[in-house]
């Protein structure tokens, strides 16, 4: 899904913003899903907070994370047992406040149903300066309550991230590395208020503004 609102399809068209066009519907192959747990520095590196080095017993350790956003809280149980690469960057990034005053800057109401996150630029095309692996994709599904990273195309993982709030079908092509456990409700308010069409129909920036005021990490 869409980096750069790019490479979500919906329905029988490609979503794509900026230059260029990726094909939602290829699956990465098998040496990318399994690829070793690696940050590589990357552009964009906007509101830099360094790159992260793996350790794997810290990525072990299950945690929660609660968004304090002007529609209200949503909290989500990371996978860290099945996706340990992407959930220690979501952490390591959210604990140097990385998410904190950034906005979720596209919903999608038709086809797919999602609101997606992480951009600190608001514009769809920002990054952490760092990317990293595809995780979870074997038989990944994206019914509702899902959280799953955004991607411009295989092991392009950065800081964007995307809530399903409404049970959706998309090639198993984006790591899902969380469930949301409070705030499906939250979602669902935020859809119900539509968005501004600005990417195509059903596609475009949330008329209720969702603003990330914090984010909070719990050990669980």
């Amino acid at each position: 899904m869409l980096r750069k609102p790019s490479a979500l399809l919906a329905a029988s068209a490609l979503l794509s913003l900026g230059t260029a066009t990726q094909a939602a519907a290829d699956t990465p192959p098998p040496a990318a899903q399994s690829a070793a747990c690696t940050y590589t520095p990357a552009v964009p590196a906007d509101n830099f907070k360094g790159i992260p080095v793996f350790d794997p017993v810290q990525a072990a350790k299950p945690y929660s994370a609660t968004l304090r956003t002007s529609q209200g809280a949503i909290t989500f149980r990371a996978l860290t047992d099945k996706a340990p690469c992407t959930t220690y960057s979501f952490k390591f990034l959210a604990q140097r406040a990385y998410f904190d005053r950034s906005h979720c800057h596209r919903l999608t109401t038709a086809h797919i149903y999602v609101l997606q996150c992480g951009d600190p630029t608001g514009t769809g095309s920002g990054g952490p300066g760092y990317s990293f692996p595809d995780e979870n994709l074997t038989g990944a599904t994206y019914p509702a309550g899902t959280v799953a990273m955004a991607n411009a195309g295989p092991n392009t993982n950065g800081s964007q991230f995307f809530f399903v709030w409404k049970d959706t079908k998309l090639a198993p092509a984006y790591t899902p590395f969380g469930e949301v456990t409070a705030g499906l409700d939250v979602l669902q308010k935020i859809a119900m208020g539509g968005e501004d069409d600005q990417n195509g129909p059903g596609d475009g920036f949330p008329t209720l503004p969702v603003n990330i005021k914090r984010v909070q990490i719990k050990n669980r």
